[in-house]
């Protein structure tokens, strides 16, 4: 699972497997925490991030929705993902 980005020791990942399940989504990981999240709406789909955290990543997903989504095509294509800049 390649990494798209890091920022304050946060690591943004994407699977690559053809099919991948929907919706679209990312795999954060901080720390000892993991928590998968939907690109379209920044829900929480499963696992647990400090609430700021949460924030910190929703502010990223909403500036880079669009590179999001691309890659998120690539790797249902079984391609990878570019990385994407991080939170400054």
């Amino acid at each position: 699972m390649p990494t798209l980005s890091m920022f304050f020791g946060i690591i943004i990942r994407m699977y690559y497997a053809p099919k991948e399940h929907n919706p679209p989504h990312i795999h954060v990981y901080y720390q000892d925490f993991k928590a998968v999240i939907n690109i379209s709406d920044c829900d929480l789909i499963e696992g647990k991030l400090p609430p700021k955290q949460i924030r910190l990543v929703s502010a990223w997903i909403e500036i880079h929705k669009d590179e999001l989504m691309a890659d998120w095509q690539l790797c249902q294509n079984g391609e990878k993902p570019f990385s994407i800049e991080p939170l400054k």
